[in-house]
Parts: C-alpha cells; sequence; structure tokens
C-alpha cells in the first residue's frame, strides 16, 4: 500500500517536484499490478487534521485550495476508505473529498481527470471590448466615464479582485496604498490575482504583476496607462443603449398589446428628443425693436394702433 498525493493528479500550484514523486508511486503501483504483484497507490487529498505536510499552509492556502474544489477530508473518513481501498482491486484511487459547486464558480477549466465529473460552461475569451453579461464592457464603461472617474473605477476593479483572491468579504476595506505583499500575496495569489485581472481587462499581464505594483492603487494606474480608451462622443452611450434594446423590442412583436405599448412610448422619447434638439425660434426685427424701444415709443405704438 502506497501512500501518494493528488497533487500528482490534479496538479496543483506550486508543487511540481512533489506531485513528480507522487507520480512515481503511482506508477509503481501499476508496474507492480503488470507483474502480477500486489500495489495500491492511495492518492489523499488534503486532511482536515494537521501534519507535517500541511501544518505549514497559511489561511490563503487553505481558501485557495477550497476555490480549486478540494475540501479538508476527517480523519475518520480517511480511515474508513482506507479500509475500503484494497476491496475496490484498483492499482489507484483518489481519497479526497471534492467541492464541485467551487470547480464550478472558479470559472477555470477543470483539471482533466475531474471533467467527467464538473461540467462548466465554456468560457469566452475576454476581451477589452467586449464585458460579460449584457452590460457594457469594460473598454465602454471606461470610455463613458469621466476621467477623474476612471481612476476610481479601475481601483474598485483591483480592490474586488484582491478581495475576491485572499478572501476577504468587504472590497472596500482594502485600502488603495496597503501592499500587496502585507495583505497576505505570494507567488500563487499573485498569479491568481494576474489571472482574474486578465480576464476583465483583457490584457497580457506579467506574473509579477502584484510585485511590480506594489498597492492597489499602484496596479489600478498601471491598467489605465495599459489601457487603449477611446473617448466617446456624447451620442455614443445612449446609442449604444438603443442598440442593446432593439433586441428586446423585436421580440415584443408577437404580443399585439404589449407592441402597441412599446411603440407608444418610443414616439413618445422621440418626441421628447425632437423636442430638446430643435432650435429656438430667431427673434424677427419687431421683436428686436420692442426690446429696445423706450416708454415713449411703446406708448406712441398703442396709441397707433387704437
Amino acid at each position: 500500500m502506497l501512500y501518494s498525493s493528488v497533487a500528482g493528479l490534479l496538479g496543483t500550484a506550486g508543487q511540481a517536484n512533489y506531485a513528480a514523486g507522487n507520480t512515481f508511486l503511482d506508477a509503481l503501483a501499476a508496474h507492480r499490478r503488470a507483474l502480477g504483484l500486489p500495489g495500491t497507490s492511495l492518492a489523499w487529498g488534503l486532511w482536515a487534521e494537521a501534519s507535517a505536510l500541511s501544518g505549514h499552509l497559511s489561511d490563503a492556502d487553505l481558501r485557495r485550495l477550497a476555490r480549486s474544489g478540494l475540501r479538508p477530508l476527517s480523519t475518520d473518513d480517511a480511515m474508513e476508505l482506507f479500509d475500503a481501498a484494497p476491496g475496490t482491486g484498483e492499482a489507484l484511487l483518489a481519497v479526497t473529498r471534492l467541492d464541485s459547486a467551487a470547480l464550478r464558480a472558479s470559472g477555470e477549466a477543470p483539471p482533466a481527470l475531474l471533467r467527467g465529473l464538473v461540467r462548466t460552461a465554456p468560457k469566452r475569451a475576454a476581451s477589452l471590448s467586449a464585458g460579460a453579461g449584457s452590460g457594457p464592457g469594460l473598454a465602454e464603461r471606461l470610455a463613458a466615464a469621466r476621467p477623474a472617474d476612471r481612476d476610481v473605477m479601475l481601483t474598485d476593479l483591483v480592490r474586488g479582485r484582491v478581495a475576491a483572491v485572499l478572501g476577504h468579504p468587504d472590497p472596500t476595506e482594502i485600502a488603495p496604498g496597503r501592499a500587496l505583499q502585507e495583505l497576505g500575496f505570494d507567488s500563487l495569489t499573485a498569479v491568481e490575482l494576474r489571472n482574474q485581472l486578465a480576464a476583465e481587462t483583457g490584457l497580457r499581464l506579467p506574473t509579477t504583476i502584484a510585485f511590480d505594483q506594489p498597492t492597489p492603487g499602484a496596479l489600478a494606474t498601471y491598467l489605465r496607462e495599459r489601457l487603449a480608451v477611446d473617448e466617446m462622443t456624447a451620442d455614443e452611450p445612449l446609442l449604444a443603449e438603443l442598440a442593446r434594446l432593439r433586441p428586446a423590442v423585436e421580440a415584443a412583436a408577437g404580443d399585439a398589446d404589449a407592441h402597441a405599448r412599446i411603440v407608444t412610448r418610443l414616439r413618445e422619447l422621440l418626441d421628447a428628443a425632437d423636442a430638446v434638439g430643435r432650435p429656438a425660434p430667431a427673434e424677427d426685427d419687431t421683436t428686436r425693436d420692442l426690446d429696445a424701444a423706450t416708454d415713449e415709443e411703446l406708448f406712441a405704438l398703442l396709441d397707433e394702433r387704437e
């Protein structure tokens, strides 16, 4: 009976050499089976009981493992699975708790071994010009914002991603001037932050970005300088909203009552737009003469009308 680790099966970050050693144990069990000899390798996941291997894990490490779908295995459950392992007749068994909901929520493709267990929606390539969902993308939001507001928007974006990576419940508690390393970032969480910001912005970002730009504020400034934001004309945000409404208007065509109400509201909007855009009537000469006339001239004009 060999003790290996799921690191060799799932490829956990920062454990390449450890994964290779455990994969050798898995292969040894398979080799012995091929020779007709007994051999079973148990690839253990995370145990809830601290050990020499897991005692050094920080809270950030545990949160990262939880986001990857690995949950701690109690000692009682582990020993029960150990007792059941020989009866399976398998040369290799992964002994771990998995959180499929966390795997799906991560948005990342699951390890190859788990793809039959966890179905995730295909992840679309991030694009600066196309945001997630039906709302405007990051580029559109930045272009429509005042220059002074763009730094605030990007700082909020960075603080939100920092909070997500570190497991902080409230992004507003992340001070823009606080050093990322003081907040608990290490080489692994720095890469995770890079990946999330790259997905949000569509930029190719260096893996060392959390160390090159040491605070959330500095990181937001760096992103603003990297992002090519085209200034929008005054009408572009409204035109974009109208373009988004068109499919909904067309979808309502099958309902006569709804269609009539929509057409009425659209005509009201068009009338309002015409009224706002209509130039004020030019003053004629008579109006200008009356404005400039003295009291005596006005009384004389009234006498003539009588």
